[in-house]
């Protein structure tokens, strides 16, 4: 079930809610203020950062994070208000501690890891600003380190490992 179907009252003006069929599905409606839950999902962004030798960028998920002790590509949520391309240099800034320029976009997929969560997940080629940097791990990140696509740590994603597939054969 989507989330938010289980809500009983209004966030607006605090009325009983009944699930109405709006395009195709129950959605839980106000009938005394016109109130909608649409549950939509979340987008998330990832920098993709490729070393010279055409190795990536992945970082170890903190024990507190979905996926703890796996590895992905530097991610997380878009801010509201936030520019898709910023999050993904934010997010690279902030579980790696490297600032890159983000081009473009090598993946669009849904993610279904976390069911009470789903999310739109966009990919980012993105360049390290200086090639020198160093990654060190960040917020939600205990370990940086760059790997050949076609030989990954364990993942948190599902969807990274179709990318990181892609890209071993040359994508």
């Amino acid at each position: 079930m989507a989330r938010g179907n289980d809500w009983a009252w209004c966030p607006t003006c605090r009325g009983r809610l009944a699930h109405v069929a709006r395009g195709g599905r129950p959605r839980p409606t106000c009938a005394a203020c016109g109130f909608v839950f649409f549950a939509n999902p979340g987008v998330g962004a990832a920098a993709v950062v490729r070393n010279t030798a055409g190795r990536v960028l992945l970082v170890q998920r903190a024990p507190d994070q979905h996926g703890a002790g796996a590895w992905c590509f530097p991610c997380g949520f878009v801010e509201w208000g936030e520019d898709v391309r910023a999050a993904a240099a934010r997010e690279a800034h902030e579980e790696a501690r490297v600032e890159v320029t983000v081009g473009e976009v090598l993946q669009v997929a849904s993610n279904f890891h976390d069911p009470e969560k789903p999310t739109v997940g966009i990919w980012f080629a993105a360049e390290l600003v200086d090639p020198q940097a160093t990654p060190v791990a960040g917020d939600d990140a205990v370990a940086v380190g760059w790997f050949d696509p076609s030989e990954p740590p364990p993942l948190a994603f599902p969807t990274d490992a179709t990318l990181l597939a892609r890209l071993a054969r040359g994508g």
